[in-house]
């Protein structure tokens, strides 16, 4: 998947610290190199969660869910979400697409190029 160039000195810190070698690599061991689970995740999640200043009701999944919003409101289609996200459906990439102002916003202003004249297809 491609990312953010703004992100590559991070994730290039944490594969060094966090996680196995090689492109099949898990990108998250526990100390022992065992697979984490619910049990040991949490105290890790929580530590990080509190290092970050992050509310303590955020979870990890609302961090995938931001990122996924994000990407959507990039105006990234459907299926180039489902691609990013690896879902098989289209109703789990649509929870991604939220309405927003500033969308809506740009929708309009395409819009009005449109309708006078000025471009937009």
């Amino acid at each position: 998947m491609a990312l953010p160039l703004g992100l590559r000195e991070d994730i290039e810190q944490h594969l060094a610290a966090f996680a196995e070698d090689g492109a099949e690599g898990r990108l998250f061991v526990g100390h022992r190199g065992n697979t984490l689970h619910r049990s040991n995740w949490t105290p890790v999640w929580s530590a990080a969660r509190s290092a970050a200043e992050l509310d303590p009701g955020v979870h990890l999944h609302d961090l995938r869910h931001t990122g996924n919003h994000f990407a959507a409101a990039s105006g990234a289609s459907t299926r180039e979400l489902m691609h990013r996200m690896g879902h098989a459906s289209m109703r789990a990439a649509l929870i991604y697409q939220h309405a927003t102002a500033e969308r809506d916003a740009r929708i309009a202003a395409t819009l009005d190029q449109v309708f006078s004249g000025g471009g937009g297809r």
